[in-house]
């Protein structure tokens, strides 16, 4: 409630109010802190009065204005908007959709980071197709887990299907026994009783 001279005080754009010039700059710094793009007038009875980001320049901190510039393209953006999957990276990127010959485009490169993701997933690049990796329980999805079940595969390894342990078979007959006591067949992994019979396999 200070006195202030006119050239101390900020124009609201819009309406007939105008503020105290520092104040302003706090008001729209609460504003950014909490997520807010659209700042109207703080007069509460006023629903004409609004400030623009340019119009705000000189009166914020340069970090507040260019986290409101941020917000600002990224809420035009809506749902094309994703970030880089690389926690150390995070850039904003834009999904533009679409690939040559009408193909979605799945390997990506992030030209900030410059490295792979799949822009389908939104992850790390994966060598798995998408449909087996959205397969994938989240606790599998790291590179060490795919490259496993990738070398599980290529040596024909089994996976218990109650505790997810794989196993190996050396020799003998398709009738397995997992160290959590789980017995199933390393076929197919069907539950399987004591005869040693698997009813899916026929074997």
């Amino acid at each position: 409630m200070e006195p202030k001279f006119r050239y101390e005080c900020f124009d609201i754009k819009g309406c007939s109010h105008y503020y105290c010039a520092s104040c302003i700059g706090l008001y729209v710094e609460a504003k950014v802190e909490d997520n807010v793009t659209s700042i109207g007038c703080p007069d509460p009875n006023c629903k004409d009065g609004f400030l623009e980001l340019e119009m705000c320049q000189l009166i914020l901190k340069p970090e507040v204005f260019n986290r409101w510039g941020t917000a600002l393209c990224e809420s035009m953006i809506g749902a094309m908007k994703f970030y880089c999957p690389f926690k150390d990276c995070s850039a904003l990127l834009i999904d533009e959709g679409g690939g040559e010959g009408g193909y979605p485009i799945i390997q990506a490169e992030c030209p900030h980071c410059c490295r792979l993701f799949c822009a389908q997933c939104k992850v790390p690049w994966h060598v798995v197709s998408c449909e087996e990796y959205q397969k994938l329980g989240l606790d599998e999805r790291g590179r060490e887990d795919i490259m496993l079940r990738e070398m599980a595969k290529s040596c024909h390894w089994q996976r218990c299907p109650k505790c997810k342990y794989y196993v190996e078979r050396i020799d003998g007959c398709m009738f397995m026994k997992c160290r959590c006591g789980h017995q199933f067949c390393y076929g197919c992994a069907t539950t399987m009783t004591i005869d040693h019979y698997c009813k899916k396999c026929k074997r």
